[in-house]
């Protein structure tokens, strides 16, 4: 092979099969894609050992792609129920899967997704090490978290979450300026506590081209986690927050150094006020890679709906830069997601991600909302159902108040606006209350 990643095969000119692959779904030409990979500004995350993988290009001037989060748990331990989740994800447009699981068998499903699943595969290699050795935390060598990073990579993951921003530097800083809900990342709250057990440096940021060469070797995607991440609106933008995205700057260019596609982690929860600026901010400390965001959730007080707070915020902070947007469903703060909840989650981000693409000019984002639009100018409700995100729960709706009239819906009957200008327009006579 004439080239190690995705980036060095770009810097080189050369054009993989998974930038043509890429590039044909966001209908640009692939030297364009191939120019933008060369100078970080937007990744294909595809280990070599992904081999079931159906490449997706990532960066703010792309189509906004989404994540889901799935993975078996202490309480959740049913295999088959997540692998069903992972699957419906894929069939709903979820373009990335991030493997969450901290319970059990934890390699097996990880490889059952990078032999079965076409997308995108993602894991948080901290979590791995605490199932996988099975003993106090403190007894955690910082070898042996390196070598979980080798064995996912050896798996055949995309991307790995790694939590090499916080540093003792960073950790001290934060326990001298207080916060209202403290670390809520868990990889974040596990290497600090960690840290704070041993008197050790965070081993993710003091071997971090160990870990860099690892990426290098099997061409997998940093994604630098944002162990500092606010976990309500008012600890957002703090001293925290924003040290540790200086520090995930470096580290950025340092991962390009060695030819290593890189995407930066962002903001939990976040006024609205403050998403555009944080989207600038890191555009300009990570110089333009591609940002990962969860939510952001804008207000605090909605559990039960936080796909929605996490929706609006998605939608913004997508319009001003971000590229990935990691879902956020209903049952966020509550318990694990089910089935249900997994789908209601995925439709509120792909909506928050479509918008922003309208919003930011994304080519032929706003063709599909055309075409809706034409559709119900015609009064059309097949074509309605087959263009809408989630065709079942449309035509379970309109059957659940059939209309007296097929050509209208329960809502407005005679009074329907589009069917009686269409009428008009064509010179027919218009009486409502006589028809």
């Amino acid at each position: 092979m004439q080239y190690t990643t995705q980036m060095d095969a770009a810097r080189k000119g050369i054009i993989t099969g998974e930038m043509k692959a890429a590039a044909k779904k966001e209908q640009m030409d692939v030297h364009e894609l191939m120019a933008l990979m060369a100078k970080g500004l937007a990744i294909i995350p595809c280990n070599k050992r992904h081999t079931s993988l159906e490449p997706n290009a990532i960066g703010s001037m792309l189509r906004t792609k989404i994540n889901v989060n799935l993975g078996i748990s202490r309480d959740c331990k049913d295999m088959d129920m997540e692998i069903e989740k992972v699957n419906n994800a894929v069939k709903m447009g979820a373009e990335s899967i991030m493997d969450l699981s901290s319970y059990g068998d934890t390699r097996t499903f990880r490889r059952r997704l990078t032999t079965e699943c076409p997308a995108i595969i993602g894991t948080v290699p901290i979590y791995d090490a605490v199932v996988y050795y099975h003993k106090p935390l403190k007894e955690i060598t910082s070898q042996q978290w390196l070598d979980i990073v080798r064995m996912h990579a050896e798996d055949g993951v995309d991307f790995m979450t790694i939590h090499c921003g916080i540093n003792k530097e960073t950790a001290g800083r934060f326990k001298r300026n207080k916060r209202l809900t403290n670390i809520v990342s868990r990889g974040g709250s596990i290497i600090f506590a960690w840290m704070e057990m041993t008197g050790q440096e965070n081993p993710f940021y003091e071997h971090y081209d160990e870990i860099l060469d690892i990426c290098r070797e099997y061409d997998i995607t940093m994604s630098l986690g944002d162990a500092c991440r606010p976990g309500c609106i008012q600890d957002a933008s703090d001293i925290s927050q924003i040290e540790e995205l200086i520090t995930l700057g470096e580290l950025t260019k340092r991962a390009w150094e060695k030819d290593v596609q890189v995407m930066v982690e962002g903001p939990g929860h976040m006024p609205l006020d403050q998403i555009a600026a944080n989207m600038k901010i890191q555009q300009t400390l990570c110089q333009g890679a591609p940002f990962y965001v969860l939510g952001p959730l804008v207000t605090d007080i909605a559990p039960g709906y936080d796909h929605i707070t996490a929706a609006i915020g998605g939608a913004i902070a997508a319009t001003y830069g971000a590229s990935f947007l990691c879902y956020v469903t209903p049952a966020e703060h509550l318990r694990l997601p089910n089935l249900d909840d997994v789908k209601e989650g995925i439709i509120a981000s792909r909506i928050a991600a479509h918008a922003a693409d309208i919003a930011k000019g994304v080519k032929g984002a706003a063709d599909w909302d055309n075409k809706m639009s034409a559709a119900r100018k015609r009064l059309d409700w097949e074509e309605m159902f087959r263009l809408c995100l989630d065709p079942e729960k449309a035509r379970r709706y309109r059957a659940e108040a059939k209309p007296e009239k097929e050509d209208t819906c329960s809502m407005c009957g005679n009074f329907c606006a589009v069917k009686n200008m269409n009428r008009i327009l064509e010179g027919e006579i218009v009486n409502i209350y006589d028809e």
